[in-house]
């Protein structure tokens, strides 16, 4: 499984990038490969809510501004599975990940007759990292849960972290991470009713052996 680990935040040697790196060892530990993008360093400007609100992220689904939004949404196609990670500013997400999901919403969630978001289906995990006060990271989650129901991906679990829990939260990530990449045996990716008639069909012959 590819994953995309995605954070947000100026300091590189914070609480939201030490999030990040939990994340990508532990996908690394289970057996896929990890991207870890800072949104921070790329151009992206804020939605211009372009034609009334009717652009061609409405009908199209891209974004006609110039920057490096494509890029980005490119990424979020190729993964399998995504990590959000942001620093709670003000009970919310950072004003980089507002301004990139807020377009992304536009293009993706207005998807219909048949056409699929690119994020729909795909495990996703979110960390809001309160490394301040450390208030504000359970609303901060809460508005990342709206988002990844709006863009049609899996909530695979929600994270807060503040400073006063950063050592466990941290091993917390790298399980859950660990927990979503490890590739799954055939016989747990199997509908459950397929595995219990397997089970049944062997029991069945096996009583059928016995009696001969």
């Amino acid at each position: 499984m590819k994953v995309l680990v995605v954070v947000s935040s100026p300091n590189a040697d914070g609480l939201t990038a030490a999030c990040g790196e939990a994340a990508r060892q532990g996908i690394v530990d289970g057996k896929s490969p990890a991207r870890v993008i800072n949104l921070n360093e790329f151009k992206l400007r804020r939605c211009a809510v372009c034609n009334g609100g009717w652009g061609p992220c409405r009908t199209k689904h891209r974004c006609q501004l110039d920057d490096d939004f494509a890029q980005v949404q490119e990424m979020f196609q190729q993964a399998e599975g995504y990590v959000w990670v942001t620093p709670v500013y003000f009970g919310e997400p950072s004003e980089p990940f507002k301004a990139f999901f807020d377009r992304l919403r536009r293009c993706e969630a207005t998807k219909k007759d048949g056409k699929k978001s690119i994020l729909s289906g795909k495990p996703t995990v979110c960390v809001a990292a309160a490394g301040g006060s450390g208030n504000g990271a359970v609303h901060c989650l809460a508005e990342m849960e709206r988002l990844v129901k709006q863009l049609g991906a899996h909530a695979f679990d929600y994270i807060p972290i503040t400073k006063a829990t950063r050592e466990y939260q941290l091993e917390t990530i790298h399980d859950g991470l660990s927990a979503m990449s490890t590739p799954k045996p055939p016989e747990q990716t199997m509908p459950l009713s397929a595995r219990k008639g397997s089970r049944s069909g062997g029991r069945s012959k096996r009583r059928i052996g016995r009696r001969r």
